[in-house]
């Protein structure tokens, strides 16, 4: 079957780095292209074939008939999550899923290609769950007797940017530095323009044609390049390349990705966590001649995919600010826990004299302090989980206004007290603003 810039695709992960990029470009190539994602953010959803749907819930049957029912021609498989966790199940997402929809493509009635984004290296050099299930994936599909091409980029680099990409991009604009060892590390990159080429590419072509019926490629620049290069690339895009820079402790950066680990115990999907620092340390590397050859594609280099030009002041806030988010929330979540349990449990007796010395009757200024004690940390909880967090830096803004507001009428004295506390409630409410402005993951 010859098809034809005409054909219908679907993609499925499309609210993703990789799969937003796709979908857009594959519409601007004229292919009718449908985006299937758990979730799209309100500025993603830019066409009603972007379909928000329980994909890791649906089962062969209902995948084939989601096939069926939009004659699609090409599915593209973006889905992938770095780490076990709450809501994150490697096997699910990487080995199960794909069971499903091969069983899908096979069963739908219709002779459809089948493309999948895995990752680069050898199978030998697989140490986390993450790259063990994705590997597990290209097994099933390779023996699954359905056209595929599994396609193994290398370092994306895109106009946005989500985990890793973001981190890159705050390694080149903070004062700071690899330790040596890391920086050498094999990172070859390609952009995210040279994917949707290939898959646009491989659209075009028949199922039936054996040069292109089963392929795995590695879609990388094929000049050998380091983590330290890409870096310096986005430092040159920056405009940082001359500041001075602290090294980062190895052992630090173990700590932090740690500490990751237990963020995403609450929901969070921090860039640093254990697996993503032993995918660092593995490199990215392959041998993209294969691909090259076939699509007669021309990778763009880690200059011309990180840009030509200088960084927009966006570019410049994005990148400077991705890290210190962590630390934003951090600091509130410690601020509003610590707050409420000291004056709950250690200064208790103080914290109820601010009442009782104003003329509040003890039966009122107990349960009064004892309530907003509670509250505090209340609001630091919520602001500590990722599904509570907006309105938990809702709530603490309105409850910080409302202590203001109140102070002024029952005890404006205190807006004098030597330390300012009151005072200092101004700045922490503009730390939450800014916090709550900075939850959007895409």
């Amino acid at each position: 079957m010859i098809r034809s810039v005409n054909s219908r695709i679907l993609v499925l992960g499309a609210s993703g780095l990789i799969g937003r990029f796709i979908t857009d470009d594959l519409r601007q190539r004229g292919c009718t292209t449908v985006g299937v994602a758990r979730a799209f953010s309100p500025s993603q959803r830019a066409s009603p074939f972007d379909i928000q749907l329980p994909i890791m819930a649906l089962d062969a049957p209902a995948l084939a008939s989601l096939i069926r029912a939009h004659e699609i021609d090409v599915v593209v498989n973006c889905l992938g999550v770095l780490q076990d966790g709450p809501g994150s199940d490697t096997a699910a997402v990487h080995r199960d899923f794909v069971a499903r929809l091969l069983a899908a493509i096979t069963a739908c009635g219709r002779r459809v290609r089948f493309i999948h984004i895995s990752i680069p290296g050898m199978a030998d050099e697989d140490h986390t769950a993450f790259a063990t299930t994705k590997r597990e994936a290209e097994r099933l599909i390779a023996s699954s007797g359905v056209a595929h091409a599994i396609l193994r980029p290398g370092f994306v680099i895109a106009p946005s940017a989500y985990g890793g990409s973001a981190m890159v991009r705050a390694l080149a604009a903070l004062p700071v530095d690899l330790p040596a060892k890391d920086a050498a590390t094999p990172f070859q990159p390609v952009a995210v323009a040279d994917i949707a080429t290939t898959i646009a590419w491989l659209a075009m072509q028949p199922t039936d044609d054996e040069a292109t019926r089963a392929v795995s490629w590695d879609l990388m620049q094929p000049e050998a390049v380091t983590l330290g290069d890409v870096i310096g690339a986005f430092r040159r895009c920056f405009g940082t390349m001359d500041w001075p820079r602290v090294a980062v402790p190895a052992t630090l950066i173990n700590l932090g990705a740690f500490a990751g680990d237990l963020c995403s115990r609450l929901g969070w999907m921090p860039p640093m966590r254990t697996t993503a620092i032993a995918e660092l340390r593995r490199g990215v590397q392959g041998d993209p001649a294969p691909w090259i050859a076939a699509t007669g594609i021309t990778p763009a280099t880690l200059d011309r995919a990180v840009g030509a030009h200088g960084a927009t002041i966006q570019d410049k806030w994005f990148a400077r600010l991705f890290l210190i988010k962590a630390l934003i929330i951090a600091s509130l979540v410690l601020f509003w826990v610590a707050s409420g349990s000291i004056a709950l449990f250690i200064s208790f007796p103080a914290t109820t004299a601010i009442l009782t010395t104003r003329g509040w009757p003890d039966w009122f200024a107990v349960p009064f302090a004892a309530i907003t004690s509670m509250m505090d940390i209340s609001v630091g909880v919520l602001i500590a989980f990722r599904k509570t967090a907006t309105f938990g830096l809702a709530t603490g803004i309105f409850v910080s206004l409302g202590y203001m507001v109140g102070c002024a009428v029952l005890t404006p004295d205190l807006w004098l007290e030597p330390l300012g506390a009151l005072v200092k409630t101004g700045p922490a409410i503009v730390l939450m603003l800014v916090a709550l402005l900075m939850m959007d993951n895409r």
